[in-house]
């Protein structure tokens, strides 16, 4: 249990703690609720603070913003982790506080990773935080209203942070070059390269600058970061794979055809390139719910099922345990029969639509709603299908313009061809009618 806000000294510091800002001019990011007029910003000028709960990425700042608000507000800051932390050093932390606030000193209370503490010691709080012996506020990656008592919850406000921008934790490298490596030069496009790899995880960023400087050599009392060096520091071209580059779009594409040519195989080694070379996940899952209706579509409706539910699944657990779970999607679309005439029909009847923007709602389909649409003729002549024996009409739903338009046309394949026996059923039913 940490019991300020003070480094230790005499000892090895990461540069991303030597780096934690102690006030939020220092702080980037989360503008949305610590820039100016924000409610933890009018909190720390008013030194009126309330519990609350960060919920938000790794690196977002979820543990420095709770340092500055104890820093700024000149309150006792003790911190707990939810992973190491037991009863005994709840107990522990909480006479700390009765003595603080005996002393009129406010205690603010970290509990990083709150998620992790179970029912009974989450309940632990609630008291002290009703009787203002402390002042709780909980870090958390996973959504407070699934992992945090109802109890505790109510009792406090939830801000959610977001990954940092890349131009965030560019300005927090360039602010970590120089204050401590003020003989280290670094190129834009490698810094650039940092800033996408790090997905805006700034301390994660800072572990990495930390480590190019111990290994990328020196020319004199001087370092040089370019791209080059970088690449070879690591020895690993993923570090260097650019999201909005020519290399990922090659790589979903061709996952993309892979999945379309029915090749399990090459599927699942392009979705291991682009996973491996960090990728966002939720991208590609993005891509395989496009291309369940694009390639599949009506041959298996189950296939807009599983890439959904793949999304969910990366959505909850995240890199790396989510890559199974895009692999059985991969090959699911992989094997799946295939179908683009969902595709084709949206293609030709947006054209017509584009066309006849102008075209009016045939009255029969129009909602009568008043009485002079009534007396317009909104409505009349429409057929409820449900009043007829089979629930099926020979009314009219185009306009007279295109009438007779066939925009979906079902192939032969998988499910699709039961689709066609269906429509063509209905075809037949409806002529009988006329």
């Amino acid at each position: 249990m940490q019991n300020d806000y003070e480094h230790e000294s005499g000892g090895y510091i990461p540069l991303a703690e030597k780096m934690r800002p102690f006030n939020l001019d220092e702080f980037y990011g989360q503008e949305a609720i610590v820039g100016e007029g924000s409610p933890i910003r009018e909190m720390i000028n008013s030194d009126n603070i309330s519990s609350m709960i960060f919920w938000g990425p790794p690196g977002s700042g979820k543990t420095t913003l709770a340092k500055i608000i104890a820093h700024q507000t000149h309150s006792a800051f003790l911190e707990l982790s939810a992973v190491t932390s037991g009863v005994k050093d709840i107990k522990e932390l909480i006479e700390i506080a009765k003595f603080n606030k005996s002393n009129n000193k406010n205690t603010i209370v970290f509990v990083d990773e709150i998620h992790r503490f179970n029912k009974a010691q989450q309940d632990a709080f609630l008291p002290y935080v009703e009787n203002g012996d402390i002042i709780l506020i909980g870090a958390t990656t996973e959504n407070p209203s699934f992992e945090v008592n109802s109890a505790l919850l109510s009792r406090s406000k939830v801000y959610v942070l977001e990954a940092l921008s890349d131009e965030n934790i560019k300005a927090i490298l360039k602010r970590a070059i120089a204050k401590s490596y003020a003989n280290l030069q670094i190129d834009d496009d490698a810094l650039n390269i940092m800033a996408r790899f790090s997905k805006g995880d700034a301390r994660g960023a800072l572990n990495t600058l930390e480590s190019l400087v111990n290994i990328i050599p020196s020319k004199g009392n001087k370092r040089h970061i370019t791209k080059d060096n970088l690449e070879k520091a690591l020895q690993s071209k993923t570090f260097l794979y650019d999201k909005n580059g020519d290399e990922h779009y090659n790589l979903i594409s061709a996952l993309h055809k892979s999945m379309r040519n029915s090749d399990p195989d090459a599927a699942l080694y392009y979705l291991a390139r682009m996973l491996e070379a960090g990728e966002d996940p939720l991208y590609v899952a993005r891509r395989l719910i496009r291309f369940a209706s694009e390639d599949i579509g009506m041959a298996n409706t189950n296939a807009l099922v599983q890439a959904v539910s793949a999304y969910q699944a990366a959505h909850f657990i995240g890199m790396p345990e989510c890559n199974v779970n895009l692999a059985q999607a991969v090959v699911y679309m992989s094997v799946s029969p295939k179908s683009n005439a969902l595709y084709k029909a949206y293609l030709g009847v947006r054209k017509d639509a584009i066309r006849t923007m102008d075209e009016s709602v045939p009255l029969n389909l129009r909602n009568a709603v008043t009485k002079l649409d009534k007396d317009l003729g909104f409505g009349a002549d429409y057929q409820y299908a449900h009043d007829f024996d089979d629930n099926i009409t020979n009314m009219q739903c185009l306009p007279d313009t295109l009438k007779d338009r066939q925009y979906y046309y079902p192939t032969n394949h998988g499910n699709e061809k039961n689709v066609q026996e269906i429509l063509n059923n209905i075809k037949e039913r409806k002529r009988r009618k006329k």
